[in-house]
């Protein structure tokens, strides 16, 4: 039977019967409606309201409510519309509406649900009990009962349970306090982001807490009188805890960090961070080693306007293993100095030699046996011809010696300081543009830079290189005439490169101040061809792209000069179209050569990936060269054949490879070849073999595979089963027959949690070799506690995937 909707005698109302529902909107207007979508009525019909016109009442959503502008945009001042529904409504007008039977509240973002609902309009109160479930900006609050002043979103709610979209985390509390919408404070509360499992007590872990304040204006939530417990066990009391609510910084004690390696023992830190203001932070950590002794790691970053950088300094006072103080320090910043003036700093210095041995991890450099310190200065000007950029820089460098000299490696040398000013035309955005069908207007466009070098040797370079040092002006310059269309290009370039020393020592020629200039002239020519066709039942467009480089150097004696800068190019695909073979100053290659290649790829019509990319290429010498890295010419005519591939021929796979073969002796000179397998989520596989011909051969496999189980994907997910996976990088020495640096761990997710174990092995000379422990457990939406194992398989494994990726809140606990 149809329900009727209830109003009190005493006020001016209409009642009238529907199929299931009442509406009710509060204050402006009485809302009648059903199904499932509130419609509004304009007030009450009176006998004095104007009649409705023959169309009918006009009807306006609930989510359009309020006073409209000009444009009809919704009056930002004008409060939202209160529409309650239930199976049945009373109401006294201007007083209280009691609302009974699946009712509901709306206002602005907030929905209340309960099975009794009862509204206060005076005192804008309102009273639910009964499977009572508050959502309000995506989080949900659910419980028997609750007070709550609507407007300013302040009440309390009696043993709630609570879900935080902020932070994926849920809890329960004995009470939970309403200070305002961005305000709350949980008594006897609790928080995870873990749901409990079928037959089990408690969750796989939770924090529970005297008091559990949630900021969500400043992203913080403060646990007081906490306890993390892990499977109901205890395991990190914390007078105060507190964590980010939407992965914003905040100060406080860090999880601890745990490691082990065989070189200093078990090592144990505390970071403490500190936020000292929205632009700068700092990051303390005192950390124990076992065999080693106390010590204090330390960073200071900072972001200003003008200047931004980050400082780190670690610190071991006594080592007990090397009987002498060890630290390292690190520098890196950038900023103005004002007229268009900007600097650069990066600088990093240890203690001593076998510091990159003992404490790796607290080296920043990727070359951790040759560390750096660069400054530099430079402005930029343009002009409507081209750009100015002058520069000034010092560069020194410390090298890392070990006492067996078999393992020492020449210095490179120092610039103290260099000088420069490079001039260019602004030739490449109108070349690129400049690549039309009907071709381009002609014009000359070059560069031209001149610069002082003064060259010395660091105090650690091994004494048996040779130190001889010196000064160096060059002028390097070119001028070249592009032109081409949509297809094809051809730049003919002319080249300078000029340079006089004067050096400490004299030279071979017996001469300090001496010099050479050469010119070189160079011809680049490429085409571009498409055409449409099908590959594996697939349509695709297929190119060709022939290439042709024509060098012409002459050969300038250049023996008698020293090698500041300058070192061989690798040969490959992008040094083989170059003119000259060498990097730097110092030496220019001489050369009468024509380099010939092609690369065809096949391309996806619809998606634009390349399925399949093929190249080759190859050099022909009219005439010997005589400028060589190892001081041999090169008589042969032609030189090693370049071969490249690389294939996508499905989502699940990839494989590349480079192969450089002599055709003289019927043998690669070097290869890289590379194979990935990815069939799903959190499964990859990649071989690669690596070929140096007389120096290296290496295999190396890499992977992340599940081996059994299932964990499930979400913080709310139904339950904490759990997977166990595998991954790992190991290298091993064809030529040396030993593995070298690898990486294996293994992995549990839980779902919620997350447990990493890991040993990762680097060599440190030629029979020497480190071997670390990694365990680390992360609790989804709070931290990660233990050693940093997560950040050494994802940089060392191509194709890694973290398993909280889709889970993690990115968040970090502070504990105080």
């Amino acid at each position: 039977m149809p329900r009727p909707l209830s109003l009190n005698p005493s006020t001016l109302a209409v009642a009238r019967c529907w199929p299931r529902w009442a509406w009710l909107c509060l204050p402006a207007s009485l809302c009648l409606g059903a199904g499932a979508q509130a419609q509004v009525i304009e007030p009450p019909l009176a006998a004095s309201a104007p009649k409705a016109s023959a169309a009918g009442v006009k009807l306006r959503p609930t989510m359009v409510l309020g006073k409209r502008g000009a444009e009809g945009a919704e009056d930002a001042s004008h409060k939202p519309a209160l529409v309650m529904s239930a199976r049945s409504v009373s109401t006294r007008i201007d007083q209280e509406s009691v609302a009974e039977g699946e009712a509901e509240l709306r206002y602005g973002e907030l929905l209340l649900r309960a099975e009794r609902l009862s509204y206060a309009q005076v005192d804008d109160l309102a009273r639910a009990t009964g499977g009572v479930e508050v959502s309000r900006a995506g989080s949900v609050f659910r419980g028997p009962e609750l007070s709550l002043y609507v407007n300013r979103f302040e009440g309390e709610f009696l043993n709630p349970s609570y879900f935080f979209s902020q932070t994926g985390g849920s809890g329960q509390a004995e009470r939970l306090r309403f200070i305002d919408a961005k305000h709350m404070v949980a008594e006897g509360g609790s928080y995870s982001s873990c749901p409990v499992e079928e037959g089990q007590p408690q969750r796989a872990w939770e924090i529970s807490a005297r008091s559990l304040s949630m900021d969500f204006e400043a992203n913080e939530g403060v646990a007081t009188g906490a306890v993390l417990r892990f499977y109901g066990v205890p395991i990190l009391p914390a007078p105060t805890l507190s964590f980010p609510l939407a992965g914003q910084r905040k100060s406080g004690w860090l999880p601890p960090k745990i490691s082990w390696d065989k070189r200093s023992g078990i090592e144990i830190g505390v970071p403490y961070y500190w936020n000292i203001a929205p632009q700068r932070d700092a990051t303390l950590m005192p950390f124990v080693m076992t065999r080693r002794g106390a010590g204090l790691d330390s960073e200071f970053r900072y972001l200003e306007p003008q200047h931004a950088g980050e400082l780190n300094l670690a610190l071991l006072p006594s080592d007990r293993l090397a009987k002498r103080s060890r630290w390292a320090f690190h520098v890196l910043q950038d900023g103005e100095l004002g007229m268009n003036w900007r600097y650069r700093v990066r600088a990093e210095h240890v203690s001593d030699d076998d510091y990159w041995k003992d404490l790796p991890e607290r080296i920043k450099s990727q070359t951790q046996r040759l560390l750096q310190a660069d400054v530099q200065v430079d402005r930029r000007r343009e002009w409507s011809w081209g750009e100015a950029h002058a520069y000034a820089r010092v560069q020194h460098w410390q090298t890392l010696q070990g006492l067996d000299p078999l393992t020492r490696f020449d210095s490179p040398y120092q610039r103290s300081p260099q000088i420069g000013l490079r001039l260019n035309t602004a030739a490449d955005d109108s070349v690129l543009d400049g690549f039309r069908p009907w071709g381009r207007k002609a014009r000359i466009e070059g560069a031209v830079e001149f610069e002082y070098n003064r060259f010395d040797l660091p105090s650690s370079a091994p004494a048996s290189q040779v130190r001889a040092g010196g000064q160096r002006v060059h002028l390097l310059a070119h001028a070249s005439a592009p032109m081409g269309g949509a297809a094809w290009w051809l730049i003919p370039r002319v080249e300078l490169n000029a340079a006089q020393y004067l050096l400490d020592q004299p030279g071979t020629n017996g001469l300090r101040s001496t010099g050479r200039s050469v010119p070189t002239f160079s011809l680049d020519h490429g085409w571009i061809f498409e055409r449409e066709t099908r590959l594996f039942g697939r349509a695709l467009t297929q190119t060709l792209e022939p290439r042709l480089l024509y060098v012409n150097t002459p050969y300038r004696a250049q023996d008698h000069l020293p090698r500041f800068d300058s070192a061989a190019k690798d040969f490959n695909f992008d040094s083989i179209y170059t003119a000259n073979q060498f990097s730097g100053i110092d030496r220019v290659s001489d050369a009468h050569q024509l380099t010939a290649g092609a690369t065809s790829r096949w391309v996806n019509s619809n998606e634009g990936d390349e399925v399949l990319r093929l190249g080759l290429v190859q050099r022909f010498q009219f005439r010997d060269q005589r400028i060589t890295p190892d001081n041999v010419p090169i008589k042969q005519r032609f030189s090693d054949l370049l071969l490249l591939g690389a294939a996508h021929l499905n989502p699940k796979w990839w494989l590349d490879g480079a192969l450089q073969f002599n055709s003289d002796t019927g043998r690669s000179e070097r290869a890289v070849l590379r194979a990935r397998y990815s069939p799903g989520t959190f499964q990859t596989v990649s071989v690669a073999y690596r070929l140096a011909r007389q120096q290296s051969e290496q295999v190396e496999l890499a992977w992340q595979w599940p081996l059994f189980g299932k964990a499930s994907r979400g913080a709310g997910g139904s339950s904490c089963s759990g997977a166990w996976y595998s991954a790992g990088r190991v290298q091993y020495s064809l030529r040396d027959r030993r593995l070298t640096d690898s990486v294996l761990g293994f992995e549990y997710d839980a779902g919620c949690w997350v447990l990493r174990v890991g040993a990762e092995r680097l060599s440190t000379g030629r029979a020497e070799t480190n071997t670390r422990l990694m365990l680390q457990m992360e609790l989804v939406g709070l931290s990660q506690l233990g050693s940093n194992a997560l950040k050494v398989l994802r940089d060392n494994i191509p194709g890694y995937r973290r398993l909280s990726s889709e889970r993690s809140a990115s968040t970090e606990a502070t504990y105080d």
